[in-house]
């Protein structure tokens, strides 16, 4: 798939380094020996010898300095470091990598926890959330079958607010890894007015507040998905909307409608979905999907060492 190529290729631009903290799983040695071979990125496997126990301690004292306030004492810091996840978001923070992909045998509300605690939330956006980059083949749609999709992972119900800075997350990663002009749709049941409800007002909310974050972006809702995407049916059923049917960033409504979604996508359509990609954080890292294979490694790993150059 030619986006898929062209992320790879971009990342082999300037090399990054990237943990990966499972390296028990031979899908994740398998990435390793990928990446290294084509040159995407530095990796750091992160086995049991590559963890130093003084670095540890270093890491819990500074978690623990972190986190004090909200409870943590220095014993349980000291036990969260036990865990790789946590120890290779430290590696990160520190500047000693610069970015960390993780999830082939851990949960994603683990990843998420890990690098939420540690790497810390940007002040801009508040807020963490996710999205998968969608390469479909053969289709028309979206910039030329790429589209991102958002919140896929982590937000289970977004309230306004939350809906608006996934929005704009979003729209921060199609310019930076896939290098294209976002045209955002927040997605619902309902066209502008086609239908009336509490989760519509909330979508409508959530683009006032888009609007205010980022006047310039171009972001239209609440939609269905083929007013969304599919210019024949906007001409009739949204014909006013700067979309045009030309929508290449997907704003599902809730964390249900995000995670059926992209996968429907993917095993129907063949679609290659890389992420998800973790939003929203002071640094990179990417969450992965527990039936990941070994490309759907690399291809996060990629797309991790692009947000990090």
């Amino acid at each position: 798939m030619e986006m898929i190529e062209k992320i790879r290729q971009r990342a082999k631009a300037s090399l990054r380094t990237i943990i990966l903290p499972e390296p028990e799983d031979a899908r994740v040695r398998e990435a390793a020996r990928i990446i290294e071979k084509e040159r995407l990125a530095r990796i750091i496997l992160l086995t049991a010898d590559k963890i130093d126990p003084q670095e540890k301690a270093r890491f819990a004292e500074e978690y623990y300095r972190l986190h004090q306030n909200k409870g943590v004492d220095l014993n349980a810091a000291g036990q969260l470091l036990e865990n790789p996840l946590y120890y290779a978001a430290m590696m990160v923070r520190e500047g000693k990598a610069d970015g960390f992909v993780a999830g082939a045998s851990h949960t994603t509300p683990d990843v998420a926890r890990s690098a939420i605690r540690c790497l810390g939330v940007d002040e801009r956006i508040s807020i963490a959330s996710s999205c998968f980059i969608m390469v479909v083949p053969d289709c028309p749609y979206g910039r030329e079958g790429t589209f991102v999709f958002a919140d896929c992972g982590i937000i289970p119900e977004p309230n306004a607010r939350q809906l608006a800075c996934v929005a704009f997350s979003a729209a921060e990663l199609a310019e930076k890894v896939l290098e294209f002009k976002p045209r955002v749709a927040l997605l619902s049941y309902s066209t502008k007015g086609s239908a009336e409800g509490k989760s519509i007002d909330r979508i409508r909310e959530a683009l006032g507040a888009l609007k205010e974050m980022a006047p310039d972006l171009i972001a239209d809702g609440e939609m269905q998905v083929d007013a969304a995407i599919v210019p024949e049916v906007a001409r009739i059923k949204f014909p006013d909307s700067p979309l045009a049917g030309q929508a290449n960033v997907l704003i599902f409504p809730n964390l249900e409608a995000g995670n059926i979604g992209y996968k429907l996508v993917q095993r129907l359509a063949g679609a290659r979905a890389v992420g998800p990609l973790i939003l929203g954080l002071n640094k990179p890292c990417s969450d992965l999907s527990r039936g990941c294979s070994a490309e759907d490694i690399v291809d996060c790993v990629a797309a991790t060492a692009i947000r990090a150059q």
